[in-house]
């Protein structure tokens, strides 16, 4: 029997529970910080006209692409990624979600009534950066209003040059820089110190590259890098290409490194894309394979561009995958990925492939559309849906990509059956979802009257 008096037994109950209280307190308090530990960092960086070809890992061969390849062996790269065939629509595409049917008003520009990536990943309560390229409206408010906590950018507010002794866009200051600064290097700075300073809590950092576009200028491991140089048409040169190419990668690599310093390499998803085709006229080689760049043309090689993906704690290393994927698919794969909620009113045309990226079946794309105008209008320059085999043109064109990837000679109606004509029936139910999905406004708009792109070739 208890021999303590009933007054000194309540004491001690009412303290016990006072702690217990106390401590269920703490770890209620602790828990949303340990639920961000577990959330995924989320790395998305597209690489400037950079196509299918330039990699390694694909069987590229005119270029040095180590980091990118060493990514590619310790996680996933994708055969059939496709994207649009310039920069302004892949990145309105990426960025939302949305085909450009939906949504896309003009070269240079990104509707302000869309909902982003970023807006989607800040509401959930991660921290969000952008750093790069911008090119979607020249006003020093638009990151912040489309998501993006901090920004590091070129060609937000003006076009200065890009590459040596650049002039950026720095959370809301004009920066120039004359004593042998090279632009991407300013940039990855940025975006690795944002890394460092955010590697205690969940944050999304896009990073849209100004390498590798034109123009071809030496890079500081050039052999003929001029740090003196001053804007973009010094010491412009094809060859440097692969320079640039080089660069790039090792600044990808510089990212990787970075997340494994900070011991966030194995939480973190590393997704590596191109945003267009190489330009047309720079060749490059596949073995013994020349393949040409189809930049600002919707032929195979103005879209198909590499897909990597490294995610160490969820990706089984070395899978390659042959299912479609297109830049529809990242923001709903990487919102997926971290749990971040797509708000039901918002239309979504892309399709998370985040099943394939855990080594699972999922439920691969059938097949992928394409609304293209390089100004918005009404009416696209280009419109079709294609799968891995064939492409169908809303004017009829039927090619087979297998047997004429340059589409040179269409399919007569006479030669259209079996697999083709199944094709044929899948890809014309696709083109008709699509028909009358072009909003009233975009396209009565005039696009002459607001278009900033008339001297910018991107």
């Amino acid at each position: 029997m208890n021999s303590r008096p009933w007054t000194a037994r309540l004491v001690g109950s009412i303290r016990w529970l006072v702690v217990a209280f106390a401590l269920a307190l703490f770890s209620w308090a602790e828990l949303p910080t340990a639920l961000a530990a577990t959330r995924p960092n989320v790395v998305l960086i597209m690489v400037d006209d950079f196509g299918y070809e330039c990699v390694g890992a694909n069987g590229g061969t005119s270029y040095r692409t180590p980091q990118l390849d060493k990514l590619a062996a310790g996680g996933m790269r994708f055969e059939n990624c496709h994207v649009q065939p310039l920069c302004t629509p892949t990145r309105v595409q990426l960025m939302t979600g949305q085909y450009n049917v939906r949504n896309y008003t003009r070269f240079g520009h990104l509707d302000p009534a869309q909902t982003t990536f970023g807006h989607l990943f800040q509401q959930a309560g991660y921290k969000t950066c952008i750093a790069g390229k911008w090119q979607l409206g020249r006003d020093m408010k638009l990151p912040a209003h489309f998501g993006f906590d901090q920004y590091c950018l070129w060609q937000l507010d003006r076009r200065p040059p890009r590459y040596a002794n650049p002039g950026l866009e720095i959370d809301g200051k004009r920066v120039d820089y004359s004593h042998g600064e090279y632009g991407p290097d300013i940039v990855n700075a940025y975006a690795l110190d944002f890394i460092a300073k955010h590697k205690a809590q969940p944050f999304f950092l896009y990073y849209p590259m100004m390498l590798t576009h034109d123009p071809y200028q030496p890079t500081p491991d050039s052999v003929d890098w001029d740090p003196k140089a001053e804007g973009e048409q010094v010491n412009k040169d094809p060859k440097h290409f692969a320079d640039m190419v080089a660069y790039a990668d090792k600044l990808i690599g510089s990212v990787a490194t970075a997340l494994d310093k900070h011991g966030l390499r194995e939480n973190t998803l590393l997704i590596v894309v191109g945003d267009n085709g190489t330009k047309r006229e720079h060749p490059s080689q596949m073995g013994n394979r020349t393949v040409l760049g189809g930049k600002s043309t919707t032929l195979h090689t103005g879209t198909h561009v590499p897909l990597i993906a490294s995610w160490p704690k969820v990706i089984p290393a070395g899978r390659v995958s042959k299912d479609l994927v297109d830049s529809s698919d990242f923001l709903p794969t990487i919102c997926e990925a971290a749990a971040v909620s797509i708000p039901q009113q918002l239309t979504i045309d892309g399709h998370s492939f985040l099943p394939q990226l855990h080594g699972q079946t999922g439920s691969p794309r059938l097949w992928i559309y394409c609304w293209y105008a390089r100004e918005g209008g009404a009416v696209a320059e280009k419109e079709f849906a294609m799968n891995q085999g064939y492409k169908l043109y809303r004017d009829g064109q039927f090619f087979d990509l297998t047997h004429d990837a340059d589409e040179r000679s269409p399919l007569a109606q006479k030669a259209i059956a079996g697999d083709a004509a199944a094709a044929h029936k899948l890809l014309q139910s696709a083109l008709e979802k699509y028909r009358d999905v072009r909003p009233a406004r975009l396209a009565s708009e005039s696009q002459a009257k607001q278009n900033p792109s008339k001297n910018a070739k991107e």
